[in-house]
């Protein structure tokens, strides 16, 4: 039986959840799903520079789960900026605390 995921906790809730490439229609566009735990792993690590441990710790979860996370988060958002997708900022297994 697998065991059941834990919810991560979140401390910023983002007030602008989409970005797109100017100049091309939202209709011509593939989209991109960034979940906000996902969302939240590249801002502890990336924007405030915390190391990996503090940011696992933070977010209720063990340091190989949030590298996996950051890594597809990061993974994400350098497809849709090479390939011109957008990248819409929703879902995931979180809770704010």
């Amino acid at each position: 039986m697998v065991r059941p995921r834990l919810c991560r906790r979140v401390r910023f809730n983002p007030d602008i959840t989409y970005f797109k490439p100017r100049g091309i229609p939202l209709r011509k566009l593939q989209e991109v799903i960034l979940a906000i735990d996902e969302f939240e792993a590249v801002r502890l690590k990336d924007l405030e520079g915390l190391e990996q441990e503090n940011c696992a710790k933070k977010m209720n979860i063990s340091q190989p789960t949030f590298h996996r996370l950051v890594l597809s988060a990061r993974k994400k958002i350098a497809g849709a900026i090479i390939n011109g997708k957008a990248i819409k900022i929703e879902g995931g297994n979180f809770r704010y605390f």
